[in-house]
C-alpha cells in the first residue's frame, strides 16, 4: 500500500507496495527516469458516494476505466462529472464540508484505504483542470520542474526530464529558446499543454482532465485532442467534457451521467449511435441537457 506520510516531503511522496502500479514506482531507476512498456493501469470505482455537506451528489457509482484507453464522462451540468474525477485522486475532500465513501481502486490498490498517503495518490493520478493554471511566478522551465522538485526527483537529469515532458506535449520547439520566461506569457493552448507537461513530468499512472479545452480556441482544442490520443499509449485517461463532438473524437468509451448516477457506459460509437437507455439518446441528440 501507499505508506502514510513520514518526516520529510521527499519521503512522503515515495510509494511502496507489493502489487499493481507501485511496482513500477519501486522499479524507478536512481536517476528518476522510468521506461514505460505501454501497459497502463485501470481505475475501478465501487460504491462511490460523494457529498457536499448534506447534499448527496454521487449516489453509489460503479464504473471502470480501462488501462490505456480514453474514457469520456458526459452529462448535463450538475450531474456529478467533475466530482467523480476529483474523487479519483482525492481532491474532493479538500473542499470544506465535502466527503466521499466507497472504493477507488488503482489496479489492486484502494486509494481510500486507511493510512494511504494522499500526496502519493495525487502523484500517481495527475489532474489537468478546466482553466490552464501555470504557476504565475514561475518560468516555463520551473513550471514543468515544480512537481519533480516537490517529489524529491529534482536530480541531475532535471533538464532532460523537463525537455522530454515538453516534447511529449509538442511544446518543446515552441518554447526551447525562452524557457526562462514566465509560463503565464504563453497562449491559452500553450499554457494548457504546459500544464499537461507538468502533470506527466512526475510520471503518473492515470491522467484526469476536467473540461481541458473549454477555454481554448478550435485550433488549440484540436492540438490538445491530438495530444490525448498520443498520450493514451502510455497513460489511462479520463476526460470530463460537455462537448459531444469532442467525446466522440477522443474517447474509446463514454459514460453518461445524470443526477449523480451512471446511466450508461459503453464504447463511444455505441453511445452515440445505438444507446441502450432512452435518457442517453435524448441527451446525445440534444433533446435535453
Amino acid at each position: 500500500m501507499i505508506p502514510p506520510p513520514t518526516t520529510t516531503a521527499t519521503e512522503s511522496t515515495r510509494v511502496s507496495t507489493t502489487s499493481g502500479p507501485s511496482e513500477q514506482a519501486q522499479a524507478t531507476p536512481a536517476n528518476g527516469s522510468r521506461t514505460r512498456n505501454g501497459t497502463g493501469h485501470s481505475v475501478r470505482i465501487e460504491g462511490l458516494h460523494a457529498f457536499y455537506g448534506p447534499h448527496h451528489v454521487i449516489k453509489g457509482l460503479d464504473i471502470e476505466f480501462p488501462a490505456n484507453e480514453v474514457t469520456a464522462i458526459i452529462g448535463p451540468s450538475g450531474s456529478g462529472k467533475s466530482t467523480v474525477v476529483r474523487c479519483i485522486n482525492r481532491m474532493h475532500e479538500e473542499i470544506p464540508g465535502a466527503r466521499a465513501e466507497g472504493s477507488v481502486m488503482l489496479d489492486q490498490l484502494d486509494v481510500y484505504a486507511p493510512g494511504v498517503d494522499v500526496t502519493a495518490v495525487r502523484r500517481l493520478i495527475g489532474m489537468v483542470f478546466q482553466k490552464p493554471n501555470p504557476f504565475p511566478t514561475m518560468s516555463i522551465f520551473d513550471n514543468v520542474a515544480a512537481g519533480l522538485r516537490l517529489t524529491g526527483n529534482g536530480s541531475r537529469d532535471l533538464r532532460d526530464r523537463v525537455q522530454a515532458s515538453l516534447e511529449a506535449v509538442g511544446l518543446w520547439n515552441e518554447v526551447k529558446h525562452r524557457l526562462g520566461e514566465p509560463g503565464v506569457g504563453l497562449s491559452g493552448g500553450q499554457q494548457q499543454r504546459l500544464c499537461i507537461a507538468r502533470t506527466i513530468a512526475v510520471e503518473p499512472e492515470v491522467i484526469l482532465m476536467d473540461e481541458p479545452c473549454s477555454a481554448l480556441d478550435p485550433i488549440a482544442t484540436l492540438r490538445i485532442e491530438e495530444l490525448i490520443d498520443e498520450l493514451k499509449a502510455r497513460y489511462t485517461i479520463v476526460i470530463v467534457t460537455h462537448n459531444m463532438q469532442q467525446a466522440a473524437r477522443v474517447s474509446d468509451t463514454t459514460a453518461f451521467m445524470l443526477d449523480g448516477e451512471r446511466v450508461e457506459h459503453a464504447p463511444t460509437t455505441e453511445i452515440f449511435t445505438t444507446p441502450q437507455d432512452e435518457r442517453t439518446e435524448h441527451y446525445v441528440t440534444g433533446k435535453f441537457g
